[in-house]
């Protein structure tokens, strides 16, 4: 099941990939875990990435009707569309793939049939060009994605929050990072689409949870708060999803929704905050660099990033989220990744395989999982 990567000439093809410390790296990022099919071509010199372009498209309207994205319509997709949005992107950047150093190709996790077609095309790609292959975990590609809009030097605290993941981690540089706390059910992102759902906003329910909520007095209604005592910097939001869902049955007017939406994303923003400060705190009695970052979908929500921000200057440190564009799902941040392992002369064997799971650190997975493992491995 693992990812495992080579030194030396690139398994996959046989060429010399040694690291190459300052050179300029051009690699093709593409990205198809869930509902977008990315390309981008992104170039590495030293610590500044410079995005070439950035090519995103997207399954909304296809997945609409059923209020939610379906595996399976995702994966046709994926498949319909991968070539089409490659070319598009190596259009835009200006660039064959003779100028190329590398090609990466998220391998999980994700909807397994959609990250297979991915890989499929990066691995096909990469043998008739004879390029290195670079298999790129997603949630790696967020950690480093801030790197697109600024040089940020590591180390660095990370949170990443999005639709299906929600931790905080030590970020050391790319393959090494320590998982500092976990979502011990679900994730926020999921929170907000899913009590999107309940109030009857349509897919996708985080950006509409938020419009509604600029129209709300969340103060009316009280939601509980979780693992309140608790010493670790774990989260858990399924207790929340649960009351918001019994309270958006009883809203009677389109304020009452609106109410429920700013008391949900507060109460969000809240719980981040709070166990976030906890991760500040233990961060800074090791560390004399004070970055906090924050990355995934989530951090594309204004509340929440304003409330973030606030809480790395209460405890001095710096913040920094990535660009707009690089929060959500997008193939930029798994062109960097690749880029920075392909720095350090990493690269993937032709046979790597689509992981479903594959937690950041995975050590801290196996041996203390957030989440049960099951057969498609350890989440956390």
């Amino acid at each position: 099941m693992s990812a495992d990567y080579s030194s030396g000439p690139a398994a996959a093809t046989g060429r010399d990939v040694s690291p190459r410390p300052g050179e300029a790296l051009t690699v093709l990022g593409l990205e198809t875990s869930c509902d977008e099919t990315a390309a981008s071509v992104v170039r590495l010199t030293g610590g500044r990435a410079e995005v070439l372009s950035s090519v995103v498209h997207s399954q909304i309207d296809d997945h609409a009707a059923y209020g939610g994205v379906v595996p399976e319509i995702a994966a046709r997709s994926h498949v319909e569309m991968i070539a089409e949005v490659t070319r598009r992107a190596m259009a835009q950047a200006g660039v064959g793939y003779d100028g190329l150093d590398g090609i990466a190709a998220t391998a999980g996790p994700g909807l397994v049939g959609g990250v297979m077609v991915g890989l499929s095309f990066g691995k096909a790609a990469a043998l008739a060009r004879g390029l290195p292959l670079v298999a790129v975990n997603h949630l790696e590609g967020h950690a480093v994605s801030a790197r697109l809009g600024a040089e940020v030097a590591y180390p660095f605290l990370l949170l990443l929050v999005s639709g299906g993941h929600c931790q905080l981690l030590e970020v050391r540089g790319v393959g090494d990072m320590s998982r500092i706390g976990a979502t011990i059910d679900d994730a926020a992102g999921e929170a907000f689409d899913k009590i999107a759902k309940a109030l009857g906003l349509g897919y996708p329910g985080g950006p509409a949870l938020e419009r509604l909520a600029m129209q709300g007095d969340g103060s009316r209604i009280d939601l509980p708060r979780a693992l309140l005592g608790r010493k670790d910097c774990d989260f858990s939001f399924s207790g929340l999803k649960t009351a918001a869902f019994r309270i958006a049955q009883t809203c009677e007017t389109e304020q009452d929704k609106a109410d429920l939406a700013d008391s949900v994303q507060n109460a969000i923003a809240r719980q981040l905050s709070d166990r976030s400060e906890r991760a500040l705190a233990a961060y800074a009695e090791t560390h004399d660099h004070k970055l906090f970052v924050v990355a995934g979908g989530v951090a594309a929500n204004k509340t929440i990033r304003a409330t973030l921000q606030a809480t790395a200057a209460k405890h001095g440190f710096d913040f920094l989220a990535p660009p707009m564009a690089y929060c959500t799902d997008n193939a930029a941040m798994i062109a960097l990744a690749g880029a920075e392992r392909l720095a350090l002369g990493l690269t993937s064997d032709i046979d790597v395989v689509a992981r479903p799971r594959w937690p950041l650190d995975e050590a801290r997975a196996l041996s203390d999982p957030s989440h049960r493992p099951g057969r498609k491995g350890a989440k956390a």
